[in-house]
C-alpha cells in the first residue's frame, strides 16, 4: 500500500477512538455510518461537478477536481475504518482484478 495511503489509514484508526469534540473523524464515527455515507455522497456529487466542469472548460485549473477527489477518497477511508475495513483490501481486489477484462469482472459479479 502506499505509503501515504497506509499512514492516513493509521491517523484514522488512532482519530476514531479520540473524543468528538477534538476530532472531525470522531465526530463521523458517532454520528455513525448513515452521516459517513451521506458525505461520501456529497464528495461524490461535488467530485462529479467539479470534472465535469474541468471537462468542458480545458483550460481550466484542476485543483477543483484534485481537491474533491480527495475528500471523497478521505471520506471513503473513513467509511472502510466505521466498518473496521482496511485500503489494503480494497487495494487487493484491485490488485487481483489485473489481467481480467472489465467485461468479465463484471459479469462475473452478476452471477
Amino acid at each position: 500500500m502506499s505509503d501515504v495511503l497506509t499512514e492516513l489509514a493509521a491517523i484514522l484508526e488512532q482519530r476514531k477512538k479520540s473524543s468528538s469534540s477534538d476530532s472531525y473523524v470522531a465526530s463521523l464515527h458517532e454520528k455513525g455510518l448513515n452521516k459517513i455515507l451521506e458525505k461520501i455522497g456529497e464528495e461524490a456529487t461535488e467530485t462529479i461537478l467539479a470534472a465535469k466542469d474541468f471537462g468542458e472548460q480545458r483550460g481550466k485549473d484542476s485543483k477543483a477536481v484534485i481537491n474533491e477527489t480527495a475528500d471523497l477518497w478521505f471520506h471513503t477511508m473513513v467509511m472502510l475504518s466505521h466498518l473496521d475495513l482496511t485500503p489494503q483490501q480494497v487495494l487487493d481486489e484491485l490488485k487481483e482484478r489485473f489481467n481480467i477484462s472489465g467485461l468479465a469482472e463484471k459479469a462475473s459479479r452478476q452471477n
